[in-house]
């Protein structure tokens, strides 16, 4: 037996030495030393080569790419502009949906009570958008505890329990529900601001709550008892919120002083009367509209599961034409309307100038490559994605066109211009996949395509998989 067993190991060793030393065949798509060969001899190492390869390999590139004549020809001037006071900080925080939702509506309230200036607390609806968004993941992890773990949209939500990210329809269901208030009732933390650590415990203890209602589950346990489980699981999660964020307050005192210095009268506010009382703006009066070329337009979709309050609407849009959206922001911003939306951030963004414009950094000069593609061979390739919320309160028009935008940040003064931005139109056909308006400015096709059944899109959809 051991010799017939030294003899089979010895077949084996034999036969694996064979293939080793086989030639692998030019044809069945392996990096052959033959094809590595042909690739060494089809770089030619001449001057102007050499000199770039000792330029990247001792720089950073985007310095080496900055298109001069650009920023040489960049100018900040708007036909007009909406008046403004002051700059929101997201800083080290996915919540640029809620800072640019909250940028509609803060002039609201500096006008409406004459201030020098004016902030909500982000901090605030951020804790509520946390633990409703816990509650929201727990509750479709009861729903899908049957399904078998390599279930795509199981693992698509295991894989991001719980993140920063939201869209102008967050802010709606959270101001809805939970109202606001002022930023000195519930200051910012260093938690809240630098979210990274934090998310990645809630992230653990999600995962575990989930796979202790999945086990809970599997023996048979009522949606009842599974509900029970979540309430003591959300509980755990609330006491992790209170101590990064503080708790939220349920009824507070406050009072203005306007830009002349003059004191208001003190008031006790609960966080929806502050709302309806100082801010008073009908959330129902705006829709968004996207921008995704792989879907027909005039058509109306939903994204299965995506939203932060459960029992909500998922978030949904009308698809439309680049030019539609910009015809609709070019009105509502010469009406003096602000218009949030929906940008790819990760291209063409310098944010030393402030400068949003097409080729503003050529890489493909450099690397003598073509790296040009269409917006839809992007999206479908995960080459693009809407990963970062703004405000337009400006336009520059030339003869009746749009050909640049004032953009408000939520990155601080220190970046761009003071913290504002100059979008140039090519940028906005290339970058821009939604905008949110007024109901009034939108075409009664449009609107009516509201109305009719969505179209359900997997939750990885391609233009907002990394917005939730």
């Amino acid at each position: 037996m051991k010799s017939n067993a030294m003899w089979t190991l010895i077949g084996w060793m034999l036969l694996a030495w064979i293939m080793a030393a086989a030639p692998l065949s030019a044809d069945d798509g392996s990096l052959t030393p033959e094809l590595a060969n042909r690739l060494r001899a089809s770089l030619k190492m001449d001057p102007p080569t050499r000199a770039m390869q000792n330029a990247l390999t001792g720089n950073d590139p985007k310095l080496l790419v900055l298109n001069r004549s650009i920023v040489q020809g960049h100018n900040a001037v708007f036909s007009h502009k909406i008046k403004t006071k002051g700059m929101t900080n997201q800083r080290a925080s996915g919540r640029c949906w809620l800072f640019a939702g909250l940028n509609v509506l803060r002039p609201v309230v500096i006008e409406k009570h004459k201030l020098k200036n004016f902030e909500f607390s982000e901090g605030y609806l951020a804790f509520w958008d946390k633990l409703e968004k816990a509650n929201t993941f727990l509750e479709d992890m009861i729903a899908m505890s049957d399904r078998k773990p390599f279930d795509r949209e199981l693992d698509f939500f295991l894989k991001d329990p719980i993140t920063d990210g939201g869209y102008w329809e967050y802010v709606v269901a959270l101001v809805e529900k939970h109202g606001v208030v002022p930023k000195s009732v519930m200051p910012e933390t260093f938690n809240s601001q630098n979210t990274k650590v934090m998310n990645v415990v809630l992230e653990r203890k999600l995962r575990i709550d989930a796979a202790t209602l999945r086990a809970l589950a599997a023996e048979k346990k009522s949606t009842g008892e599974l509900r029970a489980a979540k309430e003591k699981m959300l509980a755990e999660i609330y006491r992790i919120l209170v101590l990064n964020y503080g708790r939220p307050p349920a009824e507070f005192t406050y009072r203005y002083v306007d830009k002349d210095d003059k004191v208001g009268e003190l008031k006790k506010y609960t966080p929806r009367s502050f709302y309806e009382q100082c801010v008073g703006v009908d959330l129902g009066q705006y829709v968004t509209l996207c921008h995704d070329p792989t879907h027909p337009y005039g058509k109306h979709y939903r994204l299965r599961r995506i939203r932060n309050l459960f029992g909500t609407p998922e978030f949904h849009y009308v698809n439309a034409p680049i030019e539609t959206l910009k015809q609709l922001a070019v009105k509502s911003v010469l009406a003096d309307d602000r218009v949030c939306f929906g940008a790819d951030a990760n291209n063409d963004m310098d944010r030393a100038d402030g400068i949003m414009q097409v080729d503003l950094f050529d890489y493909g000069a450099i690397y003598g490559v073509d790296l040009r593609q269409s917006k839809a061979d992007r999206l479908l390739t995960r080459g693009a994605v809407a990963n970062h919320c703004m405000v337009f309160i400006g336009v520059d028009m030339q003869n009746d066109k749009p050909v640049k935008w004032l953009v408000e940040n939520s990155w601080g003064k220190d970046r761009g211009a003071k913290g504002f931005w100059t979008l140039y139109d090519e940028w906005f056909d290339e970058h821009i996949y939604s905008i949110t308006v007024r109901k009034a400015y939108v075409p009664n096709d449009l609107l009516k395509a509201f109305k009719e059944k969505p179209i359900a899109l997997p939750p990885w959809a391609p233009m907002f998989s990394v917005a939730r």
